[in-house]
């Protein structure tokens, strides 16, 4: 049994070819499609970027218990369950928060890992001096802009250079049996980068300032001019991956794993680009561009190929079924379940809602149908309690303070007998942006123009999303911040 897990960062798929987009060039990704299944009604977990990589890698939920951070010892993340299986796997990654403070011990789950410099804040290249800041549109690095000065030609990016590890790695590898290769691209994350000629496909006709990397505001600084010209710099990023990802496949082709093997492909959160006039993301209720993302599976023999599914799925399923595909038991307890009956026979799933969101932030839930977004009752946001073994989060360089600020130590969490730390994340604000709870009718207004929180229904997603909760393990902390009352 062969497996590829591909993670693109921050696909929106409004801006894929196979959820409808006609602008976008992304004929590999369609390529995977046509001999694969396409999800329809695939959620986020946790978000952004570790929060939702400790969901994938261990199958349960990370956003209610705490925000971005190491995976804990407390975890089983399946690599080290296909170590015990005698199962190699190996990954390609670009994605530069493995390797700084707030992402230790994910990389270190697999085999082998290969990591490609240069991604947004990477801490690559140096000067004593930093280069001046030109006028620019959005966030501007001085790291970047000495990264990108390595960026010649499109081989040179992160992105196309992580796959091209990849094929590297399928050729030393060539005729091996039972692994897992995990490919891990940065793009199309911001900021929106690629070489001329991609962006050169989409015809587009900037001159103004730099204006590759979206502020995480409001879209009114804006021009019509300057934000096409941000999506066409991100489609031109999309662009350029997608065509790495077609030397992967034709490496595969030509050593005949490509039918054979199954192959994955999703992101773990979309990202705004002007819809509901914000960009960016983590600031803003989590609208189904930034929550209902790109799922694509390929099966060995490509079996029910080109056909889609609608069930409600998450990426806290990845685990499970990788697990269930190469026929390896686990006996501790997760969020997520197997989505092998999903694809080799539409099988219904257990999951009546999906949970997801960021930590600190809303707590969401959908059926498919609706969306609910639970705002903090209170504008202090308490209590928001964070849990964990290991203090560390999103900072680069340095632990916060807070997780030293008045500890307590216990078995807070039901789902493990092991001790916990907690403490009291006061410091995190309600944001003004996501104050108010909302409700969408997805299927009638998919663009979720017309909030109908304060009617009648929202007392039915009310009861949906405490009965969710309680099946993911909420700690009480949470029902009290939302206004939900008793745990």
């Amino acid at each position: 049994m062969k497996a590829i897990f591909i993670l693109l960062d921050s696909m929106n798929r409004n801006y894929l070819p196979i959820y409808g987009n006609d602008w976008v060039k992304t004929p590999n990704i369609e390529r995977l499609a046509e001999k694969g299944v396409v999800f329809d009604n695939h959620w986020i977990g946790s978000a952004p970027c570790m929060p939702a990589r400790r969901d994938i890698l261990t199958g349960r939920l990370n956003f209610l218990e705490r925000g971005w951070g190491a995976i804990e010892p407390m975890d089983t993340p399946f690599p080290r369950l296909l170590r015990k299986a005698g199962i190699r796997s190996h990954m390609e990654t670009d994605h530069y928060h493995y390797f700084h403070v707030g992402g230790e011990n994910y990389h270190t789950q697999f085999d082998t890992y290969a990591f490609h410099r240069g991604q947004e804040n990477d801490a690559w290249q140096s000067r004593t001096s930093k280069p001046e800041e030109p006028e620019h549109f959005g966030i501007w690095s001085a790291q970047y802009e000495m990264n990108r000065d390595k960026f010649k030609t499109s081989a040179e990016f992160s992105t196309p250079k992580t796959f091209n590890g990849a094929v590297e790695w399928m050729k030393n590898n060539e005729g091996a049996e039972d692994y897992v290769l995990w490919i891990e691209g940065f793009d199309p994350h911001e900021p929106f980068d690629c070489a001329l000629e991609y962006l050169e496909m989409y015809n587009d006709q900037w001159d103004g300032p730099r204006n590759h990397w979206t502020s995480y505001n409001w879209t009114d600084e804006y021009s019509p001019e300057a934000l096409q010209h941000l999506r066409n710099q991100y489609a031109g990023t999309l662009t350029q991956a997608d065509e790495y990802l077609g030397r992967l496949f034709d490496e595969m082709e030509r050593q005949g794993t490509f039918d054979d093997a199954l192959i994955i492909l999703t992101t773990d959160h979309g990202h705004l680009i002007g819809e509901h006039g914000a960009s960016g993301k983590n600031r803003w209720q989590v609208w189904n561009e930034l929550g209902n993302i790109p799922f694509v599976a390929k099966l060995p023999g490509n079996q029910h190929a080109g056909e889609r599914r609608d069930q409600l799925t998450q990426n806290i399923d990845v685990m499970p079924t990788l697990m269930d595909f190469f026929d390896i038991d686990y006996d501790h307890p997760i969020h997520g379940e197997t989505l092998k009956g999903v694809l080799e026979n539409n099988d219904p799933v257990n999951r009546q809602a999906a949970i997801y969101g960021w930590f600190g932030m809303p707590v969401n839930v959908t059926d498919g149908r609706y969306t609910y977004f639970r705002a903090a009752e209170r504008k202090d946001n308490d209590p928001l309690l964070a849990h964990y073994q290991i203090p560390t989060t999103y900072n680069h360089h340095d632990v916060l303070p807070a997780f030293f600020q008045n500890p307590e130590i216990g078995q807070f969490l039901p789902w493990t007998e092991q001790l916990i730390f907690r403490c009291n994340w006061n410091y995190m604000k309600r944001w003004s942006t996501v104050e108010k709870s909302q409700l969408y009718n997805i299927e009638s207004d998919p663009g979720q123009e017309n909030d109908i929180a304060g009617t009648e229904i929202e007392k039915k997603y009310i009861e949906l999303l405490k009965e969710t909760m309680k099946k993911y393990d909420a700690p009480p902390s949470q029902y009290e911040r939302l206004g939900l009352g008793p745990a």
